[in-house]
């Protein structure tokens, strides 16, 4: 992590070092307590998805909106939020190495921690590094109900694998995992809802059969921020794991949103300073490719009519300024929205928290490249 920090609470905002991932807070806020009341409204408990933020201190904010724990993909990221004292957490990912399961174990010791199994093979390795450290593990078993990547077949499979976990000692059977990962940017509204209808037969199908099987299932546990009405309304899930929420990106701004849905705003940016106006159809900021992940596309500017953001290179950004538009000063700031926010955090140190255009905290990014 960097010594530095791009600024300091108490800085005006125009003092903050660039290129800096800045965070609104009255939006940010805003954000947190409208996910936690409209799923409390509908009686579900909300679990949000660590890995979009990688940040204690934003873990705590949502838990204290009430969360009841929170995701993470990785036993490192486990790590940092069991040290920063988050109680329960839920690992969304299969881990089969011997040294991270022993590292899965240990968090197991101070916090309660889950853990996804799609595999019988890994059932006896789960047990075997629970039973060494003397500690009990939730283990969900994952259910691919549509996005084709990890997961056990729906139905009979779901339930022979519950009916192993359940067998072991060191094993808590603690629900199924149905997350329909693909279904989160599909654009059109009745796209993402036949997703869901769908991903819901899965889910409901392996229930039964778990039940069927004589294995309790108390949690049916998935979602995200762009399906995380459907899952709610279906019946079938009774946890949540919406991620971006808080913060927002470009690629979910693309999605049509369903009439009357719960809409979120952005509130996380890179902020940027013009460092070159070569042309006047064209001006260059400091924030390039190493400030951003391009996978969802070029960011968005914010807030600023007539500029574009419309190449990068390592440590560059292309604005391209429209006819009709002032061109930007040197040294002027620009707002940028990231296509897809989670990468883009996992590129900084530090987020910048900013209120009434003054600075109110400075928060670690401290899973940063917890990759293990």
């Amino acid at each position: 992590m960097s010594g530095r920090p791009p600024a300091q609470p108490g800085d005006p905002i125009a003092a903050i070092d660039t290129p800096a991932l800045v965070v609104d807070l009255a939006v940010f806020d805003a954000n947190i307590g409208a996910m936690a009341q409209a799923v409390a409204a509908r009686g579900l408990r909300l679990r949000p998805h660590a890995k979009a933020h990688k940040c204690p201190d934003i873990a705590v904010r949502q838990i204290a909106a009430g969360a009841i724990g929170i995701c993470c993909q990785k036993t490192d990221e486990a790590a940092v939020f069991a040290a920063a004292g988050v109680r329960d957490i839920l690992v969304t990912n299969e881990v089969v190495l011997p040294a991270k399961l022993a590292r899965l174990a240990a968090l197991a010791r101070d916090a309660r921690i889950g853990v996804l199994c799609d595999n019988a093979g890994n059932v006896a390795a789960l047990q075997h590094a629970a039973a060494a450290a003397s500690v009990t593990l939730d283990v969900y078993v994952e259910v691919d109900v549509g996005a084709r990547r990890c997961g056990v077949a729906p139905g009979a499979p779901a339930a022979a694998l519950a009916q192993a976990v359940a067998a072991q000692p060191a094993l808590r059977f603690a629900g199924l995992h149905c997350y329909h990962g693909g279904a989160q940017h599909l654009r059109r509204p009745d796209q993402r809802r036949a997703a869901i209808e769908s991903a819901a037969q899965d889910a409901s199908e392996s229930r039964t059969a778990c039940e069927r099987a004589g294995v309790s299932v108390s949690v049916v546990t998935g979602a995200g921020t762009g399906t995380w009405e459907h899952e709610a309304l279906s019946g079938v899930w009774n946890e949540l794991q919406p991620g971006s929420y808080p913060f927002m990106d470009a690629d979910y701004a693309r999605n049509i949103p369903e009439p009357g849905a719960l809409r979120f705003a952005h509130s996380l940016f890179v902020v940027a300073s013009v460092m070159s106006v070569p042309a006047r159809e064209r001006a260059v900021c400091d924030a390039g490719l190493k400030a951003f992940s391009f996978d969802s596309g070029v960011p968005r500017v914010h807030a600023r009519d007539g500029l574009e953001y419309e190449k990068a290179s390592d440590e560059h950004g292309v604005l391209a300024v429209a006819p009709d538009a002032a061109p930007p000063a040197l040294g002027e700031r620009v707002w940028l929205v990231p296509g897809h926010c989670d990468p883009t955090v996992n590129l900084y140190d530090w987020i910048v928290g900013v209120r009434n255009a003054r600075v109110e905290c400075v928060w670690p990014v401290s899973a940063r490249g917890a990759l293990g």
